[in-house]
This record gives C-alpha cells, sequence and structure tokens, in this order.
C-alpha cells in the first residue's frame, strides 16, 4: 500500500491553537523544549485519528514540529544557519512572508537529521489502512535556494563552483534518504516550488538571476539533481513531487500554465506521482498533462486550501474529466492543491472547514473511481 491514493492530501494542516502557544511559549523561554514536544506529540495524535476517522489512507504529522514546509529541513543540515527576519524575505502576492531568513555558513553535510527520529513517531501510528508520508523539499529546490539572484555569491565564496555544490546537495540527500529509510519510511514526497515559480517567465528570471538558453541550462540542473537522488534511493521507496505555486496565509507566489517545465518535471523526472495545482485559473488548461511520462501517476489538485469555501462537486467531476483527456482516468487521483498550513501561520479556513474539505475530496473520488 503505497502513495498515491484516489482521494489524498499535500501533507500539512493547521496548526491547533495550543500548539501555536506552546511554540511561542517555548521561543519567549516559559516552557521547555520538552515541554513544547509533549505538546506537539498529543497534537499530532489528535491529528493521525482525525485523518484516520475520515478514511484516508495515508497519514503525516501535519508538519507540526516545523515552522515552514521547508526551510526546518535546511536546518537539519551542517553549515546552514538561520535567524530571525525583521523585514520578511520573500513577497507572495503583496505579503511579506515572516520566516527565518536561512543562509549558508560552510560546506553542508547531514547526519542524525532531526526529521528522522520525527518520522518514527508518525511511523508508529501506521495501521493495516494507513501508511506514513515523509514531506521534504526536493533537492532542486534545496540547491535553487542558495543559488539564485540573492544567495549565489554566498554559496560561491564557500564552494567556488555551482557544480561542487551541487555534488554535496546529492550526497547529502543521498545520505538523508538512506536514514529515513533505516527508520522505515516508504513514501517519500518531494515539495518543490522551483517548478511552480518556473512557469512564470519573469518570475523565473527574477527568482534564479538568469535566463535565455542559461535559464533552460539551469532547469536541467535541477532535474538532474532530483532524477541522481531519486537514482540513489532503495528501490521500494515511492517518491513523489508536488509542483507548489506558493501557499502562505491563503496568497500564492506565481501564476501560469505548466507548458514551460511539461517537458522538464512531466516527461523526465523520474518520481512515481505528481501532486500538481490546479484549484484556480492561475494553473491554466490540462493539456500539459499529455506530457507526462507514461510511468508516472498524476494528482490533481483540483480543491483549493486558500478559501473555506466548498467546490461544486459536480464541476470538480466534470474537470477530472476534461484531464482524463490527456492522462488516462486510471492514472488520476484527487486532492487539495497544497497542503493547508505551508508555514505555522496557516490558511484563512478553520479546522473544521479544513475537515470539510478533505471529506469533500474523499466523496468526489468515491464517486468518479469507486473505490
Amino acid at each position: 500500500m503505497n502513495t498515491p491514493f484516489r482521494y489524498d492530501f499535500v501533507g500539512s494542516f493547521l496548526r491547533p491553537q495550543k500548539l501555536k502557544d506552546a511554540r511561542k511559549n517555548f521561543e519567549e523561554g516559559t516552557i521547555s523544549q520538552e515541554k513544547l514536544t509533549a505538546v506537539e506529540d498529543e497534537c499530532i495524535l489528535e491529528l493521525v485519528a482525525k485523518i484516520k476517522e475520515l478514511g484516508y489512507h495515508v497519514i503525516t504529522d501535519g508538519e507540526f514540529r516545523r515552522s515552514t514546509w521547508h526551510l526546518d529541513f535546511m536546518w537539519g543540515f551542517e553549515g546552514i544557519e538561520h535567524q530571525k527576519t525583521v523585514e520578511g524575505n520573500t513577497t507572495f502576492d503583496a505579503e511579506a512572508a515572516m520566516i527565518d531568513d536561512t543562509y549558508m555558513t560552510g560546506k553542508i553535510s547531514v547526519k542524525n537529521h532531526p526529521f528522522v527520529e520525527h518520522f518514527k513517531f508518525i511511523k508508529a501510528l501506521e495501521d493495516e489502512n494507513t501508511v506514513a508520508k515523509q514531506t521534504i523539499p526536493s533537492p532542486g529546490q534545496f540547491y535553487a535556494y542558495f543559488t539564485g539572484a540573492q544567495l549565489l555569491n554566498t554559496t560561491l565564496e564557500i564552494y567556488g563552483s555551482e557544480e561542487a555544490f551541487a555534488e554535496d546537495v546529492i550526497k547529502a540527500y543521498g545520505e538523508f534518504v538512506q536514514e529515513i529509510y533505516a527508520a522505515g519510511c516508504r513514501n517519500l514526497q518531494f515539495d518543490d516550488c522551483v517548478w511552480g515559480g518556473m512557469v512564470d517567465a519573469k518570475m523565473a528570471v527574477a527568482l534564479t538571476g538568469r535566463k535565455g538558453q542559461r535559464l533552460e541550462d539551469y532547469k536541467k540542473l535541477l532535474l538532474e539533481l532530483n532524477n541522481q537522488v531519486v537514482a540513489q534511493a532503495p528501490e521500494d521507496l515511492v517518491i513523489n513531487t508536488h509542483v507548489c505555486r506558493g501557499n502562505y496565509h491563503s496568497t500564492f507566489f506565481t501564476s501560469g500554465p505548466y507548458d514551460t517545465v511539461a517537458d522538464y518535471v512531466f516527461a523526465k523526472e523520474n518520481v512515481d506521482a505528481l501532486f500538481l495545482e490546479y484549484d484556480d485559473e492561475r494553473s491554466g488548461g490540462f493539456a500539459p498533462l499529455k506530457k507526462v511520462s507514461e510511468d508516472k501517476k498524476v494528482v490533481l489538485g483540483l480543491i483549493t486550501t486558500k478559501k473555506p469555501d466548498l467546490e461544486d462537486k459536480e464541476k470538480v467531476i466534470s474537470r477530472i474529466r476534461q484531464a482524463a483527456k490527456y492522462i488516462p482516468l486510471e492514472r488520476l487521483c484527487l486532492s487539495p492543491q497544497c497542503g493547508f498550513a505551508s508555514c505555522a501561520i496557516g490558511n484563512k479556513l478553520t479546522e473544521e472547514e479544513q475537515w470539510a474539505k478533505l471529506k469533500l475530496v474523499k466523496e468526489i473520488a468515491e464517486e468518479v473511481w469507486g473505490e
């Protein structure tokens, strides 16, 4: 039993208020790490119980031990440091993201990454109906973060060349994959905002500092990074990719159809499935799906986590039928377009509205696929 399932989800969930309070108290020094961990454990147990109650076959820890979907993972590497931001460091649809400034101080490596212990907790909650999934930023995402327009010079000061840094990214990710596999992980998800950023031509240039052939070569390198890590992974480890367009506090980062990345991630990224955002017109049409290689499934993110309004069931079913013109229905699944809380701040809906979204996903999937 492996991901993706006919009804699935990306990974993150809204943080309960008691968890937000505990993290604030910890940061202010009024409770210990042990107390914070106890609250995290309690909230994760409650989350998993709810996911199982809804009848889903995949479980995650909701990313409850993280502040963001990607940076906390990076902080687990030697050579990476972070500090509280003052002005915000990324703008999402005119809203500055108040997430930690993260930077490189030396060559990267990984050993005993904290996410491995985090996974062991969720792994122990698997049963005959559920499997645990671990979400991490993709190798390409990690590489792009430190070789984009803002941080490239620092990376080159440490490594001398982008090629040398790429080699260490592949090596470090390979070591992490082996660690988490040894901890029992058989379902790993690469979350990737780089491909999501590349769909917007102007944003792609601004983010990477590259254009024309240099930009195309950069895309090829990102694809190769991801594929090399996949190639090194154990054969029975399922690896999927979620292509994200930004999801901070119900805002977005980029807009545009998948045409400019389809020849790379759709056709040539050697993962088992793609979770794709298709919740509004910003994602374009389904025609690029014809480029998805025949060995991959596609999870259509047709239900939005950005607002509480429930989608019209018949309209969603109609869109699934439209997508099936380009990729067989048996290779399609359904999920929300992204997590409910890519950062601790979460999206603008309540926990009950969150669960209503997942109920709707399941109802539609059962009607379409009968399973």
